[in-house]
This record gives C-alpha cells, structure tokens and sequence, in this order.
C-alpha cells in the first residue's frame, strides 16, 4: 500500500486519478444506461441488445482512429471538442422517442466516444518516475476496472425509477466533469505528441505488435465467448440470478491482481513477469470447462480474475516497450480496436455455441483461447526482448 500512497504524493499523478473517473465512472454506466432508454422506448429486449451491441462494435472499430487523433493534435483540443459534443449527444438520446433514430445515435455514440483512457496512459510515463510505473499503471487499471464495476450498480436503479431520464443525464454530467477536469490538467496541456517520421499506419511493420496483435485476437474471442456463456449457462440452469455474482467475483479479483501486480515482481522484467503470469492464467482457467453456473464457477472466476488484472499492467508495459516511436496513443488504440473487434465476433461465437452445443464446450473454447495467447507469447518472446528489461535499467 505504501507504493500507492507514494505514488498518490505525486501531484501530476494524483490529478491524473481524480480527474479521470468521473468520466471512467460515466463510461461504467452508459452502456446499462442506453440500454435501460431504449427498452423504455421499445419495451423490446432484442432492440435494446442489438443497440447495445452496434454501439459496442462502433466504439471498438473507430478506438484505433480517434488515438490517431492524439497523436497529431495532442490531448487538450481532442478533450475539449470530443467531450462536449459526447455529453450533448447523450441528452439527444435521453429525449429520442424513435426506434430507428437510438439504434442509429447508439452506433454514432460509439464512434464519438472520448479517449479518456487513450488520453491517461501516454501521460504516465511523465507524471512519475520510471521506477514507480508498474505501480502507476496498476493503480490506473485498478481505478478504471472499479469504476466499470460501480457504474452498472449505480445507474440500474435510476433508470428503472420513476426519474428514468437521470440515468443518461447523470452520465452526460459526470463525462463533462471528468473530462473538462483532465483537459485542465498542467500535465495534459503540457504533453505532446512523438513527432517521427513513422506514421501510425506502420505500428503493424513492428515484429512485436504483430505478437501482440495475434494475441490481442485470441483473448478478444475468449472475452467475447465468456461474456454469453455465463449468462447463457446460468439460464440454461434456471439461475440467471448468478450470472452477476460470476462476473462481480471476477471484477473484483481483477482488481486486486491489477494492485497486486504494482507491488510485487518489482525485480522481474515486464516479459518474464507477463510470461509467468500467463501460465498461471491458463492453468486457472482449466477447471472452468467442468463448473456449473453456482459457487464453483464464482471460485474459477474470481481465481482467473486475479490474473487478468495482473496480466494487464504486465502487458501495458510491454506494449511501451515494443511500439514505435511516435504512437504513444495510437498503439494501445489500435490493439483496443483489434482486441475489442475480436471480442464482438466472440459474441456472436459463444451464442452459436451456447444455443446449439453444451454451455460446457463454450467455457473450454473460452479456456483454449487463453492457451492461443500463451502459445504466440511464447513463439513470439524474440520479438518482445525490448521489454526483457526492468523500466528504471
């Protein structure tokens, strides 16, 4: 805990932090929010998930293009444009009336969404020492998933009151607010682009991202599979109830892994630590093929959990390490946009799966998929030796 109160000192760093989760919060709760408005609307199920899911597949596909905007103009202009223009499109929705006319705002809100997170990591790397970055990025990925995990509990109960319209409003609020508050910020003003010859249309050229590219796909699908096998499963057996103490038992360990992870293996290179991380994630997923919607499948979980969220402070540092110069916006974008396209076809694989075979074979494709990732990992390391290296070496 020390290292997180040290790296809290930091001024940069604790304004990084409190700036960004009102707006971290927000993005928590506009997806259960959009949903709740447009079954209002409709009192369809089926039309509030395909919104949903054209919203999901929009975001992902354009995150790549809007870091390419960061990347030629900075953070302060792209905030102040993008975030105001966001949070007015959210109350246009909040006043929709038209079937047509939310599955058509929900997909360009996905397109419009503002680079909060695209706009936080790069600026790490300023506002703390190289030493105290895995603590940094830990403590930026832990904020960002419990900020994922409140805002569905916050924002259910206000849209199913009788005030429903506040649910999209509070989410359009808590937008400006945090995404006024860090285009304010000294650092954000401050920052600049890499300027290199390299565009960011040749990130793919690098050997490494090509790696992680593959991997990114693998655990994309994985995602995705997992994502409709539980609920699937736990209605399958009657049980739908389950279906959020799963997901709850995962978050929150993936939080703690994402802590964990900024304390510990300080004397391990982000690869060893990423390599040895990922066999502890694969072997944890094993027993998840052979669980039953209750407390065993909450226990495997929880347990891959862990190591997701440490997983993914190991992999941010990796990805710093390999990308070219010049896109420190742009590479985590464009590895979003893959991994987050991989996931929606994820989606669509694990409902052919749970609709038409045993709930039991889409968990163990979900366990494969990981074993996919550990493999090109592994077959790959060569092209990853950048970050073979501590960060302060």
């Amino acid at each position: 805990m020390k290292a997180y109160i040290d790296v809290l000192r930091i001024p940069a760093a604790r304004g990084l932090v409190l700036a960004a989760f009102p707006a971290r919060f927000a993005y928590g709760m506009i997806s259960l929010g959009l949903y709740w408005k447009i079954y209002h609307v409709t009192h369809s199920f089926s039309v509030a998930g395909l919104a949903l899911g054209l919203n999901a597949v929009s975001g992902s596909l354009t995150t790549g293009i809007r870091s390419n905007l960061l990347e030629r103009w900075g953070l302060k202009w792209p905030l102040r444009i993008i975030i105001p223009f966001y949070a007015g499109s959210i109350l246009v929705i909040n006043s929709m009336t038209s079937r047509t006319g939310l599955l058509v705002a929900g997909v360009l809100v996905g397109v419009c969404a503002p680079p909060i997170n695209l706009s936080v990591r790069p600026m790490w790397r300023f506002a703390v020492p190289p030493e105290q970055m895995r603590t940094a990025l830990a403590l930026d990925t832990s904020t960002m998933s419990l900020a994922q995990i409140v805002g569905p509990v916050a924002v259910t109960p206000i849209a199913l009151s009788s005030h429903s319209g506040w649910a999209l409003g509070t989410c359009a609020i808590l937008i400006m607010i945090g995404g006024v508050s860090l285009s304010l910020l000294s650092i954000t003003a401050s920052w600049e682009p890499e300027r290199s010859e390299h565009k960011s249309s040749r990130i793919f050229r690098v050997p490494g991202i090509r790696v992680l590219v593959i991997e990114g796909i693998f655990i994309g699908l994985g995602v995705g599979i997992f994502s409709v096998a539980v609920p699937a499963f736990a209605t399958i057996k009657k049980v739908p109830g389950a279906t959020a103490w799963i997901f709850a038992s995962q978050s929150m360990m993936m939080i703690f892994g994402s802590l964990l992870a900024g304390v510990i293996a300080q004397h391990l290179t982000p690869l060893r630590a990423f390599s040895r991380n990922y066999y502890l994630w694969a072997m944890a997923g094993l027993p998840l093929a052979f669980t039953n919607p209750n407390w065993s499948m909450m226990i495997v979980a929880g347990a891959i959990g862990l190591f997701v969220g440490a997983q993914q402070v190991f992999y941010l540092e990796i990805l710093e390490a390999v990308r070219p110069y010049g896109t420190a916006a742009s590479a985590l974008g464009w590895m979003w946009t893959i991994e987050g396209s991989a996931s929606a076809l994820g989606l669509a694989v694990g409902g052919f799966l749970s609709q038409h075979f045993n709930p039991h074979i889409s968990l163990a494709v979900n366990t494969l998929t990981v074993f996919g990732g550990l493999v090109t990992i592994q077959l790959g390391r060569k092209y990853l030796k950048k970050a073979d290296k501590l960060p302060n070496a």
